[in-house]
């Protein structure tokens, strides 16, 4: 039998052999340090990897309401306005007839409407019977949205993009038409405008 006063002595000795816990910090540490030590396995991907969407120059292949297929790279040549939206957001709806009125105005422009919110079709043409715009619509999928466009961190977000198949800027919150015109109208050798948001 120990003694109780060699307890507590023997308990501190026990704890002190125990393997000290890893934390993600030094676990990351670790990595990248094995990373170092073997230049091929830093560049190295997993198999399964997909190279990374091309941001500049964003693909968009989607059905629209009406069954069309809209292909953003069919649109090149011409100004793109790409609109991510909800019906459950009042600044969205708020924009609409703006975003429609400008599509109207502008033969060298096209808005594209992309609903990011789980609704089925039926409700989507109930909603637009109320609050008709002439650009097309599609339904996006939040589980699988359009890769080549960030994950929206808010509603609206709206893309402008250039002839050229490029991200002249992005607006995050509700646009108006003027600011739209201001980046399509920009002079031709005016630097690109930093995406905001």
């Amino acid at each position: 039998m120990i003694p109780k006063y060699c307890v507590l002595p023997l308990l501190l000795a026990l704890a002190a052999c125990q393997p000290a816990s890893t934390d993600a910090a030094s676990t990351d540490a670790k990595q990248a340090d094995s990373k170092q030590a073997d230049p091929k396995q830093a560049d190295a991907k997993p198999a399964d990897a997909t190279p990374a969407a091309d941001a500049e120059r964003p693909t968009l292949k989607i059905a629209t309401l009406e069954g069309a297929q809209y292909d953003l790279a069919s649109k090149r040549g011409g100004w793109v306005v790409v609109n991510f939206w909800a019906t459950w957001c009042a600044p969205c709806i708020k924009e609409m007839p703006e975003l429609d009125a400008f599509d109207a105005e502008r033969a060298d422009v096209e808005v594209i409407g992309l609903a990011y919110e789980e609704i089925a079709v039926e409700e989507m043409r109930a909603f637009l019977k109320q609050r008709p715009v002439r650009y097309p619509i599609a339904l996006v999928d939040t589980y699988d949205p359009p890769a080549d466009f960030p994950t929206p961190r808010g509603l609206p977000m709206t893309y402008v993009i250039a002839p050229d198949g490029r991200i002249a800027k992005s607006f995050m919150g509700p646009v108006t038409g003027t600011e739209l015109a201001a980046v399509i109208d920009a002079p031709a050798g005016a630097p690109a405008a930093k995406p905001e948001g």
